[in-house]
């Protein structure tokens, strides 16, 4: 069954065209990066203007990369939540209007819920159970995924996902947008233990998690030092300081996700979301699942930001179960995986 996906929740217009859950014939997505990085941040408006410009030429380019026209897709699929509500509305009206015009069968889909099958989609290999670690902008959340459809939630964050504390912390130290990849490129040639920084709730017994208390060290220690940008810092302290804040989350991600592992006996764990993206982390996490004897899938690194593709794939097993959702499905901003 080919399958075409749009996402639509935040700052990238993608479409996808899937085969039978596992093969990726296309996966579009434009990047809004260079439209909202004067504010520092996403400018919904501007978002949804820009999806609303792009999201036909997205998916004719989707379809002819895929080789296929829309008289070969056999179903339809949307992220209606969670995300920015007018993001949102334009890819879910998108799919449901190819979908009735064409006799389609029609899905809308958890976006939260596709990133449990983007690390799938890029080993492609049959689902297995796993502990599956979601961190994005947006979302820090670990989950119990036994087989597609059938999770449960362990935890999450408390207050700031992993990705908005690395947004935040490269605000304060004056980078630029996105934070993740700008902490992450002055972080390589610093020093990750050379300030003391706090590793919030890795030693509780619970799986949820903090990261504001340690954004807020960042901004303490920068205030005894009487500046709060970059411009002020030497170059090797600013590398020292980004790399000690990266170590911090990575520490608190690893340790939880491998404590959840061994408590739920599974064999595998999975990594996805944009800060999945992050070299420090797939190592620490690479060198602590061959230590405890797990195998580990992250998804490739354009799956693990937005993108149709993972859409697409849940999606597939969403028709094949026989699924439909009604044309009058509304978008679900602050939907959660439940």
């Amino acid at each position: 069954m080919l399958v075409l996906g749009i996402e639509t929740s935040c700052d990238e217009t993608s479409a996808a065209v899937v085969r039978d859950g596992r093969q990726i014939l296309s996966n579009v997505v434009s990047s809004q990066i260079a439209l909202h990085q004067p504010y520092g941040g996403v400018v919904p408006e501007l978002a949804s203007r820009h999806h609303l410009e792009l999201i036909d030429s997205v998916a004719r380019e989707a379809l002819n990369d895929s080789g296929v026209t829309l008289d070969h897709i056999e179903g339809i699929v949307a992220t209606y939540g969670p995300g920015l509500a007018s993001s949102l509305l334009i890819g879910l009206t998108f799919g449901k209007s190819v979908a009735l015009a064409r006799g389609l069968p029609f899905v809308g889909i958890n976006h939260l819920e596709a990133h449990l099958v983007s690390p799938w989609l890029s080993a492609q290999r049959d689902f297995a159970p796993n502990v599956s670690l979601i961190v994005s902008g947006g979302h820090t959340i670990l989950v119990h995924a036994r087989a597609i459809g059938d999770h449960t939630v362990l935890g999450q964050t408390l207050d700031d996902a992993a990705g908005e504390a690395f947004d935040k912390v490269a605000k304060l130290l004056g980078l630029g947008y996105p934070g993740g990849p700008e902490v992450e490129k002055h972080a390589l040639d610093g020093n990750r233990n050379a300030i003391p920084l706090p590793r919030g709730k890795l030693n509780d017994p619970d799986y949820d998690f903090s990261f504001s208390g340690l954004k807020t060290a960042v901004l303490y220690w920068l205030r005894r030092r009487q500046t709060c940008t970059a411009s002020h810092l030497p170059s090797p302290v600013l590398r020292d300081v980004c790399a000690s804040f990266q170590q911090a989350v990575v520490d608190v991600l690893v340790g939880k996700t491998i404590a959840a592992a061994r408590a739920c006996r599974v064999r595998a764990v999975t990594v996805s979301g944009g800060v999945a993206c992050n070299g420090a982390l797939r190592d620490q996490l690479a060198a602590a699942c061959a230590h405890d004897r797990l195998e580990l899938f992250v998804a490739d690194r354009k799956l693990c930001t937005d993108n149709a593709a993972m859409i697409a794939g849940l999606g597939w097993h969403k028709l094949r179960a026989g699924l439909r959702s009604p044309m009058d499905l509304d978008a679900r901003p602050n939907l959660k995986l439940e």
